[in-house]
């Protein structure tokens, strides 16, 4: 049976550090929609040079060519034990649209991780990987909105995924060990 997690939480919330850790423990491919896109990008397939022509004009990439991308990923690599999506769904019509596409692949979300972190945590973590890292979006004005995206954009795809009851909450503070521990105890359980 193919196993599907959602990783899910704010920007900052440790979902791609949480996300390896949970591709190497349970054999599963770990699907990061930004490097998806850049790799499309990358590749110039024609799925990547759409997604150009919206980067180079400062728009978001619309959903149904990132949902395109994400079932073409999907049927290439067909002998997975299962995925990791992080990055997506951000929108109920993600969920809704990743919902339609494993259903068409005789899959489905298994399990929809929610890391939970508080906005100050949020913050000073990101900060941090800006400081680290020298990504100029990890700057406290661009942070700020980020997080304000998140809660008015992305939050409500919680309320569709707790209705599917696969949504387990996570407290995502505390060392990365023990929110791994966290993670793998509630996958662990089903």
């Amino acid at each position: 049976m193919i196993f599907n997690v959602v990783i899910f939480g704010a920007p900052g919330s440790g979902k791609g550090t949480q996300s390896a850790f949970i591709a190497n423990k349970y054999g599963l491919k770990h699907l990061s929609t930004g490097e998806l896109l850049r790799s499309e990008v990358e590749n110039k397939s024609e799925i990547g040079k759409k997604i150009e022509s919206y980067i180079c004009q400062g728009n978001l990439v619309p959903d149904e060519l990132i949902t395109d991308m994400l079932a073409n990923v999907l049927d290439k690599k067909q002998n997975e034990k299962g995925y990791i999506f992080d990055g997506y769904p951000r929108t109920t019509e993600q969920a809704k649209a990743l919902k339609s596409i494993l259903k068409e692949r005789g899959m489905k979300v298994s399990i929809v991780l929610d890391l939970d972190v508080d906005e100050e945590e949020l913050i000073k973590r990101l900060l941090y990987r800006g400081q680290t890292s020298g990504r100029s979006d990890d700057n406290y004005d661009t942070i700020k909105h980020r997080i304000q995206v998140y809660n008015s954009k992305t939050a409500p795809v919680k309320e569709f995924y707790k209705q599917e009851g696969l949504a387990v909450e996570i407290h995502g503070t505390g060392e990365v060990n023990e929110i791994f521990s966290r993670i793998s105890n509630s996958i662990d359980s089903l």
